[in-house]
Order: structure tokens, then sequence, then C-alpha cells
């Protein structure tokens, strides 16, 4: 029972679980408008065309809105650049074929686009510097609201090495459009890039040393949640950054925050410099010592310690083995080895016959001339060495003394950073088609919530329209992975093989009447066999006919019942749990033994024995 119990447990966890994925496909909150194009209604209208799976649902594309105060908002909806410039400066310190930020802009929508209408500003060229870069409506200034900062990102091509992070250009009297390059000021820096292997998503900021008015990139703390998806699925996603006024961040992909921490406990270097360093003019003194250990000076070389014994001696105690053919070589020249034909004895010398194993020495013990193996020299002591012992002059290693930090400063507010006044896209890229989407900046945390519902909420449900059911996700998944065949086959074969198993294991339960008490004598089935073969036609017809006696002299059914009424099938089950009374178990024994004595005596095989 504990078995089919467990079956059963089984069986109710993969039905909850496919119940649950099969929810989690159906729960999406979205506008979706079954609209079918003119060529679906003719191929229906049509009786000689082929039946066909009901086109996916289409999903009504309307531009996003900010629904709140906000620095910025670009949606690219307009399909125009107005409003961004892209710079015409060149990079400095580098070949002038690629000193040029020549890369080309475009918008337009993606190329796998499931909302048309839906356009964004697209990365075009690839092997080329790109700057673009669009004015906030007015500068952000850390003080004490949040800053709030988000984009879709979609890899149309996949990315081998290039970058997708924007920066928030520092408002400064000297800030030209125009000429955005690399060493343009910024304040922050945020977004994804990766090169080789190395999967990054950047948060850097430039922090202004108070005392020095220098200032210093500060990098967030790497995130431990694996980036390699986001940049090889090809699908739209989401980065935003929240930067709160109590110094703390959040960095989310999709909405899911992946990496978080404080600006003045998780960013390399730190914000703040130590109190203390170690003196750069301290030097470390010349009778320092900072052996552990040193070789005992008192120590002296035992008289008996043989320097010049050899490690490995000749064994004494072996002898040649028998059989042992001193005259005969280990190799042989090959007598079957013919010379080449363009063997040229001048420039290749005198040719000679390849050496092969002796085969007179295959039966042998050995061949050539037999030498004693070595063996270790028990006398052998190597050169000898003072023990070593610890040092009693010993200072431990030298550290340069501490002395107070010229520089340290305590910055307890680096929430506030220098204001921005722009935002820009400076890449370089050996991809092409990045697509840009729905940039916003803004200090409301719902208004870039809803924001990012109206422009990738709105992406998320068209392209999950526009998936093939859980079949063709399945089929597609096995087609790039094998492997999951056997998966497969195992999850649709494993719930039969269990209902098959429970429902044809059990054993079947005997009925009660099976164990009810009756006094009509049980017949033996191996003594019957065994009379059977023993029998004659007499002896079967004498039993027969006692047998039709014995019939005839049963009691009738009410006084059977008379006298089973004490034993009957309930009274016998109470009685393995609980104590009749004395007088009904006695009269109920001496029933039995007369009957039981009765039957004896009218038994067949008992009338034979009395007969013989």
């Amino acid at each position: 029972m504990e078995l089919k119990w467990m079956l059963c447990v089984l069986l109710l966890g993969l039905s909850w679980s496919a119940t649950l994925a099969q929810e989690e496909g159906d729960d999406v909150d979205i506008d979706v408008e079954d609209e079918v194009g003119d060529a679906d209604e003719a191929a229906v209208e049509s009786e000689d065309a082929a039946p066909s799976s009901p086109p996916p649902p289409r999903v009504t594309y309307k531009p996003p809105v900010p629904t709140g105060d906000v620095y910025f908002a670009e949606s690219f909806d307009k399909g125009t650049l107005d409003g961004w410039v892209v710079s015409k400066a060149k990079k400095e310190d580098a070949d002038e074929e690629i000193a040029k930020y020549d890369g080309q802009w475009a918008v337009e929508e993606m190329k796998s686009s499931r909302l048309p209408g839906d356009k964004g500003l697209v990365l075009k060229s690839r092997a080329k510097h790109h700057a673009i870069s669009g004015k906030l409506k007015r500068p952000f200034v850390f003080d004490t609201k949040p800053l709030i900062v988000q984009y879709e990102v979609n890899f149309q091509n996949g990315i081998d090495c290039g970058g997708a992070y924007v920066k928030l250009l520092s408002k400064t009297p000297d800030l030209d459009l125009d000429q955005f390059v690399d060493k343009t000021s910024y304040t922050i820096m945020f977004g994804p890039d990766k090169c080789g292997e190395d999967y990054k998503l950047h948060f850097i900021f430039r922090h202004k040393n108070p005392k020095t008015g220098e200032y210093e990139e500060k990098h967030a703390k790497k995130s431990e949640t694996d980036l390699r998806t986001y940049y090889s699925d090809k699908k739209t996603h989401l980065y935003t950054l929240v930067l709160n006024p109590d110094n703390s961040f959040e960095i989310l992909v999709d909405q899911t925050v992946i990496n978080s921490g404080n600006l003045l406990s998780d960013m390399s270097p730190a914000v703040n410099p130590l109190p203390e360093i170690e003196d750069p003019d301290d030097q470390k003194p010349e009778d320092w010592d900072e052996r552990p250990k040193i070789q005992d000076p008192d120590a002296v070389k035992p008289e008996d310690w043989d320097e010049d014994a050899p490690a490995k001696i000749p064994d004494e105690s072996a002898v040649k083995p028998e059989g042992w053919l001193d005259e005969e070589s280990e190799y042989v020249s090959d007598p079957d080895a013919l010379k080449p034909e363009d063997w040229d004895e001048e420039m290749d010398g005198e040719w000679e016959a390849p050496q092969i194993a002796n085969p007179k020495c295959e039966a042998a013990p050995g061949c050539g001339t037999w030498e004693r193996p070595m063996i270790d020299n028990p006398d052998y002591k190597g050169k000898w060495k003072a023990p070593m012992m610890d040092n009693p002059n010993y200072q431990g290693v030298w550290k340069p003394r501490k002395i107070p930090n010229p520089d340290f400063f305590e910055d307890l507010h680096p929430f506030r950073m220098t204001p921005f006044s722009a935002v820009g896209l400076e890449l370089w890229s050996m991809t092409s088609d990045i697509f840009f989407d729905n940039f916003i900046v803004c200090s409301d945390r719902a208004v870039a919530e809803q924001w990012a519902n109206d422009g990738w909420g709105l992406k998320q449900a068209a392209e999950g329209a526009a998936e093939p059911g859980l079949v063709g996700q399945m089929m597609t998944a096995a087609e790039e992975r094998p492997w999951l065949w056997v998966v497969y086959v195992l999850t649709g074969a494993l719930p039969v093989f269990l209902i098959v198993v429970f429902c044809c294991s059990g054993k079947k339960t005997p009925s009660d009447a099976k164990y009810k008490k009756t006094d009509a004598p049980q017949p033996d089935v191996k003594d019957d066999a065994e009379e059977k073969e023993k029998k004659t036609e007499g002896e079967e017809e004498e039993e027969e006919e006692v047998e039709v006696e014995a019939e005839e002299e049963k009691p009738a059914p009410e006084e059977k019942q008379t006298s089973d009424g004490e034993d009957s099938p309930a009274n016998k089950s109470q009685d393995e749990g609980e104590e009749e009374d004395e007088e009904n178990d006695d009269a109920a024994n001496k029933t039995d033994e007369i009957k039981d004595d009765d039957v004896l005596r009218r038994s067949p095989r008992n009338r034979k024995q009395r007969k013989d």
C-alpha cells in the first residue's frame, strides 16, 4: 500500500507541474486582437485550400506616453532623429582610418518586429566608432530625489565584441554634443558590454575628490547572475538603474534585480580612502632579521658520515640467469630491409639496414653482456647539512609604519554627483544592427514602471503571442539539443508505467465468505488425489452411496443456524480482539466435537479403514 500511495503522490505531482506550466503560459494580460489577414481569409473561403492552423493573435501597438514628470523620454516612434545630435568628432590617439565617428545610425523597426509601427534607434555599422546624444528637458541635479535610468536593447545579430551602454553626460560649460567623444565628461555610465567570454553590465560613476577636485571612476561590484542569455537570445531586454539619495542602488534586467548595493561599500575602488597608509619613506633596517629558521651553528658532522658514498651500488647477491646469451646483441639489422632505389650514398651516406629486436632473444632471459643490477646503497647519506632551529633573532616580516593619510577625506553622500544634462551613446561594436528603444530618465519609479509596461511589456506580449505553443517549443528545443528526446520519452512513458503498475499489481482481496466457519467437512486435496489413484470401481460406488447417506443425515438449515448462532461470522471476527463468555465457548466447542466425531465416523476413508 505504501508503494501505491507513493505512486499516487508522484502522479499528482506531475499533473500539478503540468497545470502550473500551462497556467504560466496562459497568464498574459495584454490587449490582443484576433485579426486575420486577407491571405488567410482567402484561404478560408477557398474550398480547395489545405487546412491550416489559425494565425497567432496580433498585439496592437500604442506608443508609450510618460504618465508623470520626466527629464528625458524617447520612443523614436516619430521615425526621425529629431532632438538627437550625431557626433562629427575624431577620436584621439587612433589611426586616421578608424578615428572618425562615422558609424551610421537609423530609426527603423526591428527585423523580426511583432509590433508594426514600433521603431527604435539602430546602430547600423560594424567596426566603426558611433556617437549620438540627446539633451534632457532640464539638467538632473542629485539632491533629494532618486535617479532612474531605463532603456531597451536588442542584439538582433547577437554580439561578438561591443557595448550597448549609455552615458549621462555631465553638465559642463564646454559640453558640445557635436564633439561628443570617449573623453567627454560623464557622470554615470550604465548598460551591457561584452567582448569574448567576458559578459558585463556596467554601473560606473565618476566621483569628485573633495580635496583635490579630481575625478575617479568607481565601478560597482560584479553581479553573480549569469548574463549570457541576455546577449545571445536575440530578444529585447529592459535595463534599469535605480539610484537613491541614501546611497543605495539597484540594477534590474527585465524588471528583476540582478545586482544591488551601496555606493559607500560596494564600489571599487572605495569612495573614501583609508585614514592611514604605509609610510612611503620608511625603509627596512639593514640588521632586520626576517628568517624564522636558521641552521644550528653548534651542530658538527658525525665522523662516520661519508659524503662520497654513491647512492646506488651493484647487487653482489645477483646471479646471471641460466640461458643468458652473452654473444648475442639485443638488436640486429633487419634482414628483409632493402636499400631504397633513390638512395644516393654521396648525398645520404652509406646505407644501413634498420635495427630490429633480435629474434634469438625472445625465448632467452637476456642478451648481451650481463651486468649486476644496481640497488640503493644502505650507507648513502649525501651531503651533510646542519639541522634547522628557531632563529633567536627573528623579528618578523618587516612592514612600513603607518602614517595618517594626507589625502584622506570622508564623503558620506557620494549620491550627490555632478549634475548631467544629456544622454549619449558612444560605442564601438564588431556587430551591427543593435536596437535601442524607449529611453527614460525620471525620479518616480511608478512612472518608469508604467513606461516599461507600455513599451517593453507590449513587446514581450507580442513576442509571446507569436511564439509556438508548448509542443512547438519542445520540438524546437529538441532540434537544438537532441538529448531532450530521451527526456520527453521518459516523461511520457513514466506516467503510463505508473498507472499500469498501480492498476494491475494489486492483489485481489479474498471474500469474507471464504473465511466463514462451517460445519461441513473440508476435502483434503492431497489425500483425495492419492485416493483416486488407489480406488477401484467398486469402492467409488460405495463412497458415492455413503456420501448420499451423509447428505441425507445433515441437519436442517434451521438446526444449523441454531447450533451456529453463537458462533456467527460477526461474533467470530470479534473473538480475535475480545474474550467471549466461557459458557458460550464451552457449548460451541462441545457442539463442534460432536459434529467432528460424527463426520469422522461417517467419512468414507474411516469407513474403508474399519472395513479393512
